[in-house]
């Protein structure tokens, strides 16, 4: 069994919350135990003797071998992310998250903010920077619920300048002297094309001139 295979071990644990300590939970499930690392454990002090769901990330390394536990699959999803970053290990990770909501976290790598950042324990400048170089861009999966629209700013932007352009266009046929009627034959699918202003006059006065 590879690394990755044991790492992907456990998708969740579900059971009693047993013991809350400074650095980690414990949860009973079917008699057992699991010693369980937490950004902020003692978010599951009110929830002593309580069912509980926490998905798990089984980490194994030649010196290690525990499981980290978080209360959204979100958490989950940005602390694999972060290992993936040269420098920061586990412990990093979990206090990365302990200290910042990961909506924060994302949208502080996609801006390049590494002001906000280096604020994070552990983090100085120069592993701010290795996050947005190693993470920016890829965190589209874990983000969809928290900014739907983060990752297609591009997009929507070029939608709305293709949009500006269609509209000058379809003001300069009127100008010529082409009729609403005559216009509204070929905008429909003229529409469906991204152009500029003078190539939509262009295909529109080919298509009116038939």
């Amino acid at each position: 069994m590879t690394l990755e295979e044991r790492e992907a071990l456990y998708e969740f644990i579900k059971g009693t919350v047993e013991f809350v300590g400074p650095e980690y939970v414990v949860i009973e499930n079917n008699g057992i135990g699991y010693q369980i690392g937490a950004p902020n454990p003692f978010i599951y002090s009110s929830k002593l003797d309580k069912m509980v769901t926490v998905y798990t990330y089984h980490y194994v390394r030649e010196d290690i071998n525990a499981l980290y536990g978080f209360e959204t699959r979100e958490e989950k999803k940005l602390f694999t992310k972060l290992l993936n970053v040269s420098g920061i290990g586990p412990k990093g990770a979990l206090a990365i998250l302990a200290s910042g909501e990961v909506q924060q976290v994302v949208t502080a790598i996609e801006n390049e903010d590494e002001n906000f950042l280096v604020k994070f324990p552990g983090v100085g400048k120069k592993t701010a920077r290795q996050m947005i170089l190693d993470l920016k861009g890829k965190l589209q999966d874990i983000v969809p619920d928290y900014f739907p629209n983060l990752f297609n700013a591009d997009r929507l932007a070029a939608n709305q300048e293709n949009t500006s352009a269609f509209e000058e266009a379809i003001l300069a046929l009127k100008a010529l002297g082409y009729s609403e009627k005559e216009i509204k034959k070929i905008s429909s699918d003229l529409q469906k094309e991204n152009l500029s202003t003078d190539q939509y006059i262009k295909k529109a006065l080919q298509r009116l001139l038939k």
